[in-house]
């Protein structure tokens, strides 16, 4: 049975993590408080790779650092262990001399994986795991799909009609421009996703049809890596995505496909591409990417299960024809309405099987 001030400390940790959410990469988001009889007396968080680690920054917050002798140490994941940008934290709590340190879960990275606890333990600190582990799980999802599953973690976005439609049915005078089925403050919240995540991902319909630039403009953060899947490299010339700066890679068949401003890459028409495109993203080291569409592409990573999460919205309008928005199941995590939708977001089962169908992580918040 967890200690009702373990779980409230690590809950405070999960909160100074997530505020660096989409700023750490390709580190994991990272809370660390200093508690001395009861009270935090220390904290902080990891706000980018190669600044200062969450307990780096709480130790240094730690105005009497006599205190830390006779304090806990709560972080959310396992301190490392080894030379990176920064010394590892597991040394930097030995030699100041902490001796109880409280972790939500451990790091299944390589160079972690258990090291950091173990050098914690061998040097007699009192070790304590897995308090609000599930929590701490979920919070760093990205890049513990990257290191245990070889792969980015995929999240799959789409918006569509009350009737079960994501475009109306076009013609020549419908224009190339979004149909829009969310209102001003959804459009915000996916501006905030974007910048949440390595990268973005559209199919070349998408792109023709709807004119996307694919970046964050209604939210402060880095605009993602863009890109695109198109069998034929045909993109056109006008589009404003490869005008945007930021960089562009095209998924193509054609290797003498030419497009300005953009990285070319050869997929095999033998291999499944998405498998291709997946394989290149954990290579060049992208934990995460969101696909925006279109229904084409939706449907694929659906069909071979090759999703970790949903976020849908339900929209209030009929469109009564028009391309079909793609089925799929999985458990629901969170359902959160707005003015003009309703957005559930949904978890692939075998991601959502240790998560109680009411939504563990954001209950604390």
């Amino acid at each position: 049975m967890l200690a009702e001030d373990d779980i409230k400390f690590m809950r405070r940790c999960l909160e100074l993590a997530i505020s660096a959410e989409g700023f750490t990469y390709p580190n994991p988001m990272v809370g660390s408080v200093i508690v001395h009889k009861g009270l935090i007396i220390g904290e902080g968080y990891h706000l980018k790779a190669g600044a200062p680690h969450a307990e780096e920054n709480a130790i240094i917050s730690v105005k009497d650092k006599a205190l830390l002798r006779d304090s806990a140490l709560y972080v959310n994941l396992e301190p490392c262990s080894h030379f990176g940008r920064r010394p590892p934290c597991s040394d930097l709590i030995i030699s100041m001399g902490i001796r109880k340190v409280v972790i939500g879960t451990i790091d299944s990275s390589d160079k972690v994986s258990g090291k950091g606890k173990g050098k914690l333990e061998s040097a007699g600190c009192e070790v304590v795991t897995g308090v609000l582990e599930d929590e701490c799980r979920y919070l760093n999802r990205r890049f513990f799909t990257f290191h245990e599953e070889k792969r980015p973690y995929i999240v799959l976005k789409w918006a569509q009609s009350a009737d079960g439609f994501i475009d109306i049915e076009r013609d020549k005078n419908s224009g190339r421009k979004p149909t829009w089925i969310i209102g001003k403050a959804e459009r915000v919240l996916v501006h905030k996703w974007r910048a949440s995540e390595q990268s973005i991902l559209a199919g070349a319909g998408t792109i023709r049809s709807d004119n996307p630039d694919l970046t964050v403009r209604d939210w402060t953060g880095e605009s993602p890596l863009r890109l695109v899947l198109s069998g034929s490299g045909d993109m056109g010339n006008s589009q404003p995505l490869f005008r945007t700066i930021g960089t562009n890679i095209v998924f193509t068949h054609n290797a003498s496909a030419h497009i300005p401003d953009s990285t070319i890459v050869k997929i095999d028409k033998d291999r499944d591409s998405l498998i291709q495109v997946t394989e290149y993203l954990y290579n060049t080291g992208i934990q995460s990417v969101i696909i925006e569409g279109g229904a084409k592409v939706l449907n694929n990573f659906i069909s071979t299960g090759l999703w970790d999460e949903a976020r849908i919205f339900y929209g209030n309008k009929n469109f009564m024809k028009g391309i079909r928005a793609p089925g799929i199941k999985g458990k629901i995590h969170s359902v959160t309405k707005f003015s003009s939708s309703t957005l559930k977001v949904i978890l692939n089962e075998r991601k959502g099987k240790d998560m109680d169908p009411i939504d563990k992580f954001n209950k604390y918040f």
